[in-house]
């Protein structure tokens, strides 16, 4: 038996046991009684009180970082593309959605990667793991299912982020109407010589100033392809509908609000300005 074994052992015993105790091994025993958790490894989280670990609600989730995050989740970072699909289509012979704008290049990768480590990604962007992920309840799997959940209202069925707040601002329709545009874009770019800044050169020139992009690379970048505007404006739409974004106040804007923004915001969400702390 080890000696911090025994004295452990000991520390259930009658007090009067202890009095056969050499000076040394007393010593080291009130030692022991001082500070138990010395001599004991601390015990691995299973799975599932991990998944109640409080990194994973609020507020903690907040200052989350990204290698906290991958401590665990390192696999969704790993290339793991499949060589050809359940039909025995190749993936190195067919084009991908997200493939098919020339601000994309290479081979097909996979969600997390596109969005975390793919060249475009570092250029143009600055997400984080929570810029998306703000938490995951297990008990909230579909709207009200759970009284701690993390945003109003609960969670979309099965979903762990809230795609119309994070995943919309990028993957919306471009709002074609509203821009008075007579086509959607591809048939009306020829008109604007395929070039944004021809009319964003003055109007809405107060853009891109939230924590997740790299606003002044985002710019240089639409200078030279209407590609890179309409990637995140239409170009790569999951969605039927568009992102109301904030109407921020530019220089020369006109001060009457249009019907179309009149509920708009005027201000980001404070967790996406620039001067959030997180």
């Amino acid at each position: 038996m080890t000696l911090c074994a025994r004295l452990l052992r000991l520390a259930a015993a009658p007090a009067r046991r202890l009095l056969c105790l050499p000076m040394w091994q007393a010593g080291l025993f009130a030692l022991a009684l001082a500070a138990p958790a010395t001599l004991q490894a601390e015990p691995q989280p299973d799975y599932q009180r991990a998944r109640y670990d409080a990194i994973h609600f609020k507020p903690a989730i907040d200052q989350a970082t990204d290698a906290q995050c991958l401590a665990c989740h390192a696999e969704v970072l790993k290339p793991s593309v499949r060589p050809q699909s359940p039909a025995g289509v190749s993936s190195q012979t067919a084009l991908a959605w997200y493939q098919r704008l020339a601000t994309y290049s290479g081979a097909q990768d996979t969600f997390h990667r596109r969005h975390l480590e793919s060249p475009l990604a570092k250029e143009l962007m600055r997400l984080r793991c929570t810029t998306c992920h703000q938490g995951n309840d297990p008990r909230d799997r579909n709207a009200w299912s759970s009284a701690t959940s993390q945003r109003e209202g609960g969670f979309a069925l099965r979903k762990t982020v809230s795609a119309e707040d994070t995943c919309l601002r990028c993957h919306g329709q471009m709002n074609t109407p509203v821009m008075g545009l007579p086509e959607p874009w591809p048939k009306s770019k020829a008109m604007f010589q395929d070039n944004c800044l021809l009319c964003h050169a003055a109007i809405r020139t107060a853009r891109h100033q939230v924590n997740y992009l790299n606003a002044d690379a985002i710019e240089a970048a639409g200078a030279k392809s209407a590609d890179t505007c309409y990637g995140c404006h239409g170009g790569r739409a999951w969605y039927r509908t568009n992102f109301p974004y904030a109407r921020h106040a530019w220089t020369g804007m006109d001060p009457a609000v249009p019907d179309w923004a009149a509920k708009r915001p005027t201000e980001s969400e404070p967790r996406f300005r620039l001067d959030a702390k997180n």
